[in-house]
């Protein structure tokens, strides 16, 4: 069917007063008054008053809009019309056609009184009749252009490694085995290998954003089995600073597209202003931050080489309070917390050159230089006890002159959850998987 009048989006209706127009949107309010009949359509750009002086009988915009239900898919053309008393943006349209394109049934499954896993069986739905949800997405889409852009600019090729593997990554743990023909595979946990092989290959620069699994069974507000990673590794660096420098540096440049591009709206749905970090970040070893913790009143039962949550919190309330920044890297993790793959300091042995960038007390990022010396890397798997067969494909790579590196991995559901107060990665992710959700 040809509709000679082309569609128009909510928010462009206003320069559009006195023109016949074609909207199309879902049904967010129905008002079927004795006289009147008040249509209220969304679209993703907002929402329009639909307003018919009901014709009795033989009018035929009557029985169509009489026949609607809430979340039916209609397109509406008429006249847009300037009205003060209308609350949505002073402005009404008189329809001449209404069009059922879907009608919806009558009884949604969900309301504003659904529980949060209950809105998850029925996303789309939640996703389409709020806003809110629907800028998380807008804004995912505006941070990951920006962080796209600023890897070009800094001579980043972008990757796409592979998600199947023949053997498990890393450490082995926290993998997903499948059945792969007449033999095992295994999903990512990481694209860390295959950056490195990238980078043995003579490209200097590598940037990746793909999907990543992680077989934890945490049932955390921050932890998913399958999420999205912004993946970077850097050749021919002098040292792990170089790396650090070049995530602030990116994440400043992304917080700042954002501002620019959705800060009003955010503000307006989130209740918070997006701020763009001042350079360089804070940085803290390991040591000194359980230090300062430690006499702060930290006490985690056991001995800690790590942070847990309530710590990592408190290190960024106490960065925050001295500095006024809430970005922090936590430099020079233990060597036993650590991959085989990660260097160790020459000047402390057993402590390696990494790092984990935490935002507002939430971790987002883990990097480090890596170790690009074959025999070593042989030495500190062995330390670790691991076998090296399996990862002979890895370890080639640093046989024939690869370069020192070092890069970084983030959590882009972890980043929009700080940017934007969510309460879950669940609120920053489409369709979440976690331990207990395989659907939709």
């Amino acid at each position: 069917m040809i509709h000679p009048t082309p569609r128009v989006l909510v928010a462009d209706l206003r320069p559009r007063v006195g023109e016949t127009v074609s909207v199309s949107g879902w049904v967010n309010t129905l008002r079927l008054q004795r006289k009147m009949q008040f249509v209220l359509v969304r679209d993703h750009t907002g929402t329009t008053q639909v307003t018919h002086r009901r014709g009795g009988p033989d009018d035929p915009l009557e029985s169509v809009i009489e026949s609607l239900t809430v979340e039916s898919a209609v397109r509406i053309t008429g006249r847009v019309v300037d009205n003060p008393v209308v609350n949505l943006g002073g402005l009404e349209i008189v329809p001449e056609t209404v069009e059922v394109l879907n009608r919806a049934e009558p009884l949604l499954p969900i309301d504003e009184h659904s529980g949060p896993e209950h809105r998850l069986d029925w996303r789309f739905l939640d996703v389409r009749k709020r806003a809110a949800a629907q800028l998380v997405f807008a804004v995912q889409t505006t941070a990951e252009r920006a962080m796209r852009e600023f890897a070009y600019g800094e001579g980043c090729t972008e990757m796409h490694t592979p998600k199947l593997m023949g053997t498990a990554s890393e450490s082995g743990a926290e993998v997903f085995r499948l059945g792969y023909f007449d033999r095992s595979a295994y999903l990512a946990q990481s694209p860390q290998f295959y950056k490195q092989m990238a980078i043995a290959a003579g490209i200097d620069r590598v940037f990746e954003v793909g999907p990543v699994f992680r077989a934890e069974p945490s049932f955390t507000s921050r932890h998913a089995t399958e999420f999205t990673g912004v993946d970077v590794e850097l050749a021919w660096i002098d040292g792990v600073e170089d790396v650090m420098a070049f995530e602030e540096r990116m994440l400043a440049h992304a917080l700042a597209e954002v501002a620019r591009v959705h800060g009003p709206a955010i503000e307006e749905h989130f209740g918070q202003p997006v701020v763009v970090p001042e350079l360089p970040f804070p940085r803290v070893t390991m040591a000194e931050a359980q230090r300062l913790l430690r006499a702060g009143g930290w006490d985690p039962a056991g001995v800690k080489e790590d942070l847990d949550p309530e710590g990592e919190r408190a290190l960024a309330a106490l960065v925050k309070e001295r500095s006024g920044h809430e970005f922090v890297f936590v430099t020079h993790y233990p060597v036993g917390i650590r991959p085989f793959y990660h260097m160790r300091s020459a000047e402390q042995p057993e402590l390696t050159l990494s790092f984990d960038l935490l935002w507002k007390g939430l971790e987002i990022t883990t990097g480090a230089q890596r170790e690009h010396r074959y025999d070593v890397l042989l030495k500190q798997a062995a330390d670790k006890g691991m076998g090296t067969e399996s990862l002979q494909d890895y370890l080639n790579c640093f046989r024939y002159g690869c370069p020192p590196h070092g890069g970084l991995g983030m959590g882009l559901g972890r980043v929009l959850m700080v940017m934007l107060g969510l309460d879950s990665i669940r609120d920053a992710t489409f369709l979440f998987r976690g331990p207990n959700r395989l659907t939709p």
